[in-house]
């Protein structure tokens, strides 16, 4: 097998291999900026504030516009709304790259880009979302989201940040330039699906009666609130990002201060991650085809309590290293077969917004987890995040240990037990 067809199989199609290039291309963009941004932030002021500001535009316009990217990706042609939102994005860096350029870039014409920007981000990637299931079989959804998580850990976590420190290096305009291009070029690529993979949204919302965007939104929730599995398995995201949030806002004292790693240290702690999540591709497969959902879902959610545990209990930068490569790994693992079910249960019409349900529970997490952290972390020192994270997540368990197996197992109403086509190849 060459690396072409292990990368994109042949039998996802080759609307699919378009997909996947455009979201690698975008990603090495956005990598670069995971580094980038933050240096030119610190550039330009001394304030934690400001400094953590930067931060926050990452996850604002999710609870902002979250639902509202969501019910429009299901109302109109899905790769129009992608390419039309990728080159807004293109647009806002063009602007930062002029503002770096003549001299006149402030930290809050800085803050107001990276708003502009996230908001943007909000809409393609909840529209890239909805994408896979109208590209691929049922049955073909694990391996499709397992490719492009791979293309994600490759580009945005382990290739685009330590090009992004370079380039900043040669110039404070260099890795926003770059972006830029990528993130162009990705409007190429995703121009290249064919119509009739993304534009069912768009004949579906015609067909029926014109609505408001909140009685949409109003619509999805309720879809939600009636499906069970998909319900429990928000809830489930949303508490265990909670959790794994309120010791990660701190990592880095945790990681330089109580651990003594110093910033390389840190760094190589914030990498192993990625590293584990490209060895848990090369197992995904098998993974898939000789253990059922259930039991992945609970080794998953098993290993992110012990993994709580260890850090909560080691001194050893070594032995952190190491628990992060598992992490990564098993994360991997979790993040695609959690898409995965998701797409599978959920209808077509409704995927928009029921991925931005659930993003919106994954950024709430961050910012409900990052907040209790701090605080935490203020009064019990740096290991007191951990041990809040071990003992929610080991409840938090307990209590969806059952239900898990009926979330794996359950099917859409309209399930006929007949792997239904994808709309185009």
């Amino acid at each position: 097998m060459g690396i072409g067809e292990w990368v994109a199989p042949r039998r996802l199609g080759r609307d699919f291999r378009w997909l996947f290039a455009s979201s690698v291309t975008s990603n090495i963009g956005d990598g670069i900026a995971l580094a980038a941004s933050p240096l030119l932030i610190a550039s330009m002021t001394d304030s934690p504030v400001l400094v953590a500001s930067g931060a926050i535009m990452q996850f604002l316009p999710w609870l902002l516009f979250g639902l509202h990217a969501g019910a429009i990706a299901d109302r109109v042609d899905r790769r129009i709304l992608i390419m039309v939102a990728n080159g807004i994005r293109a647009l806002v860096l063009v602007g930062l790259c002029v503002f770096l350029v003549t001299g006149v870039a402030s930290i809050w014409m800085v803050l107001v880009v990276a708003f502009l920007y996230g908001t943007a981000e909000v809409f393609v990637d909840t529209t890239s979302s909805t994408l896979l299931p109208m590209m691929v079989r049922k049955s073909d959804l694990g391996i499709g989201n397992a490719r492009l998580q791979a293309g994600f850990l490759v580009a945005n976590q382990l290739g685009g940040p330590p090009l992004g420190a370079f380039l900043f290096a040669l110039g404070s305009f260099w890795p926003f330039a770059v972006q830029g291009v990528c993130v162009a070029l990705a409007v190429v690529l995703i121009s290249r699906i064919a119509a009739t993979s993304s534009g069912e949204a768009e004949a579906a919302g015609s067909a029926r009666e014109r609505t408001a965007v909140h009685t949409d939104i109003l619509t999805g929730i309720r879809w939600l609130w009636r499906n069970p599995p998909v319900r429990m398995l928000v809830v489930i995201i949303l508490t265990f990002n909670i959790t794994w949030a309120a010791p990660w806002g701190v990592l880095v004292l945790y990681a330089t201060d109580y651990l003594q790693m110093g910033p390389v240290g840190y760094g190589a702690l914030t990498t192993a991650s990625a590293i584990g999540g490209l060895l848990a591709t090369v197992l995904f497969g098998r993974l898939e085809k000789r253990f059922s959902f259930a039991t992945l879902m609970r080794v998953c959610l098993s290993a992110e309590v012990l993994m709580h545990l260890a850090f909560a209990l080691t001194t050893s930068g070594a032995f952190a290293f190491a628990i992060m490569i598992a992490f990564g790994a098993y994360a991997f693992v979790w993040a695609t077969i959690s898409t995965t079910v998701r797409q599978r249960l959920v209808p077509r019409e409704f995927q928009g917004r029921i991925a931005s349900v659930n993003m919106v529970g994954v950024y709430g997490g961050f910012v409900i987890g990052q907040a209790l952290g701090g605080v935490i972390a203020q009064v019990w020192g740096p290991t007191g995040p951990w041990w809040f994270a071990f003992e929610g997540a080991a409840i938090t368990l307990l209590l969806v240990w059952r239900p898990i197996s009926h979330i794996a197992a359950a099917r859409p109403a309209d399930d006929d037990s007949v792997d239904e086509e994808p709309i185009a190849r």
